[in-house]
């Protein structure tokens, strides 16, 4: 009944961790670390993908080429500005980003820092639980559904949270062993 709705937001909650997890670098050249940086282009905040051909042509280089030459140093001036903690080798037509080792201590910090992420999503993921059960308890007050209901809500809200937080471990355990066998 209820489910849906709540079933909807922890979807929307999972897929904010799953973009989450693809814009933390792992060694490999991820495309997906450029998505927040964005260039003056003619006076509007464009994406650097909308303003450049984005690709990886080894495992840790991702080069850019934008389709009007004329915005080369404004991107190369965004990367430096963003926290993406690489520096952008511009050769007038292209910018390559060149991604180092990663060695084993950062590697173990990244790995803290998607833990830390994943358990943010569970505790928004049990919120959202908390939230479903409130709604069934006060349509329960309020004469709309029968304590059975009530309960089988509930058992179908915990059911559901389970099987979120399980998804919310796999993509940790996913990403951890990502990080791990660069």
């Amino acid at each position: 009944m209820i489910n849906n709705v709540y079933e909807e937001k922890m979807n929307k909650t999972i897929s904010v961790f799953e973009q989450n997890l693809s814009e933390i670098r792992a060694g490999r050249a991820n495309p997906a670390i450029l998505n927040k940086i964005s260039v003056d282009y003619y006076g509007v905040s464009t994406p650097i993908n909308q303003v450049a051909g984005i690709s990886v042509p080894e495992a840790r280089t991702i080069l850019i080429q934008p389709w009007d030459a004329s915005i080369l140093k404004e991107i190369e001036k965004e990367i430096l500005k963003s926290d993406i903690g690489i520096n952008p080798n511009n050769d007038g037509k292209v910018i390559r980003l060149t991604f180092p080792e990663l060695n084993e201590e950062r590697r173990k910090e990244i790995v803290k820092e998607i833990k830390k992420i994943a358990e943010e999503t569970r505790v928004a993921i049990r919120s959202i639980r908390r939230d479903a059960i409130d709604e069934a308890k006060q349509l329960q007050k309020d004469s709309t559904i029968t304590e059975d209901e009530l309960k089988n809500e509930e058992d179908q809200i915990q059911k559901l949270t389970d099987k979120k937080i399980q998804e919310i471990d796999q993509l940790l355990e996913k990403k951890e062993k990502e990080i791990m066998q660069v």
